[in-house]
């Protein structure tokens, strides 16, 4: 059915609602794109709700790593049950929820916020009869507040705070150096070709030495994360963190393991972090559910190890170490996996608890092998982690 003149006003103001969605949700969408769209919906017409989308899809997206955000808002915003008889009729309305209807919360944070920005919120609690003296909303004291507080007992606002607070981590790694060189403006190691040249430019005259010096890059990151019951709510927000590592400077890359190792590298590629996040709680089957940390380290040494470790890597081991049965083979995989990189840094939010003791059989078995036990239950240990990865020290083992 082809769009006349008449009926494209209302079809019009809804494509360019739904382009103001992505744009808002963080898609570079801009008005030519949308001029694009409905001189193609002129010619390709509303045939169906398979042609509106491909239409819509080929003038609105140019990025792949977009398009799950897109078929998101696409479902959530044309989900009008009577769609196609309006598209039909050629008078799309704006699109509204009905009253007492409550859709379904998107994946993708900022997608939410760019659907429904106007929620009715809760009526506010009726003021008491006493003054309130001091109003301090978001202090330095709330923000402090916020970086010791647990991951675990977080409310959903909290959440969304602290993921903003940890995608402002200043994430600063260990420089390694590597074998290449490149030009210095300090004297050190004499860089003879580009004198020599410099020396032709000015007819065989030593004017001034040139110079070159080791690069360096950072220090490799390898994420072991379990994502058993008791671990969920803690490797979820250190999934967000590793997302971070992987888009800064350094190379990264990550495993979850619950009953099952799963690399889950590519799926963090995705420069937004709920939908990369997203994607890897789906692809992992066995997500909040049981662990086998022994079986899990077994096949990440027999399989990744020689290809995802060199000398140089630092492997982020998160678990609380709650391994059951025999804990010999688990000490004998630890003391492989640390003879394969060059700092095992474990990181255990059990030691949250000030009378924290090594007592449990898997922790004990564990313990001798790494070089750092740390906690990661909060922000603050998160970012006391960046200081140690930062840092070019000589590995220390952790207490027995």
């Amino acid at each position: 059915m082809r769009i006349g003149p008449s009926s494209t006003g209302r079809l019009a103001e809804n494509v360019m609602h739904f382009a103001r969605v992505l744009r808002s949700a963080g898609m570079p969408v801009g008005t030519d794109r949308v001029q694009l769209a409905l001189q193609a919906l002129q010619v390709a017409g509303l045939e169906s709700k398979r042609e509106f989308h491909a239409v819509l899809t080929a003038c609105l997206l140019d990025r792949v790593e977009h398009r799950e955000l897109f078929d998101q808002a696409f479902v959530l915003f044309w989900r009008d049950p009577d769609l196609m008889g309006r598209m039909r009729a050629l008078m799309l309305p704006k699109v509204q929820l009905k009253e007492g209807a409550t859709p379904p919360p998107p994946e993708n944070r900022r997608l939410g916020e760019a659907l429904f920005p106007h929620q009715p919120n809760q009526p506010p609690p009726e003021p008491r009869q006493e003054q309130i003296e001091l109003d301090a909303q978001l202090t330095w004291n709330d923000r402090e507040l916020l970086r010791k507080a647990d991951f675990d007992s977080m409310t959903a606002d909290e959440w969304r705070q602290a993921q903003r607070l940890l995608a402002q981590l200043r994430l600063i790694f260990e420089p390694l150096p590597t074998r290449r060189t490149r030009p210095a403006a300090h004297p050190g190691r004499a860089d003879w070709r580009a004198t020599m040249q410099a020396m032709a430019r000015h007819g065989g005259e030593l004017w001034d030495m040139r110079w070159r010096q080791r690069r360096s890059r950072p220090a490799p990151l390898v994420v072991l994360a379990d994502i058993s019951g008791s671990m969920s709510r803690y490797s979820r927000m250190l999934l967000h963190f590793a997302h971070a590592l992987g888009h800064a400077d350094a190379r990264v890359e990550s495993f979850v393991f619950g009953t099952r190792l799963t690399r889950t590298t590519r799926l963090l590629k995705s420069r937004d972090p709920d939908l990369a996040v997203g994607q890897v709680v789906r692809a992992v089957e066995d997500w909040s559910g049981g662990t086998r940390i022994t079986t899990s380290l077994h096949e990440f040494n027999q399989r990744w190890a020689r290809r995802v470790l060199s000398g140089q890597a630092t492997v982020l081991l998160i678990s609380d170490g709650l391994e059951h049965g025999d804990t010999q083979a688990l000490g004998f995989e630890m003391e492989r996996l640390h003879k394969s990189c060059r700092r095992l840094i474990w990181l255990n939010p059990l030691l949250r608890f000030d009378r924290f003791e090594p007592r449990a059989g898997g922790i004990k078995a564990m313990l001798p092998h790494v070089d750092r036990f740390l906690p990661a239950h909060n922000l603050q240990s998160l970012g006391e982690l960046v200081d140690v990865l930062s840092r070019h020290d000589v590995p220390q083992r952790a207490p027995h």
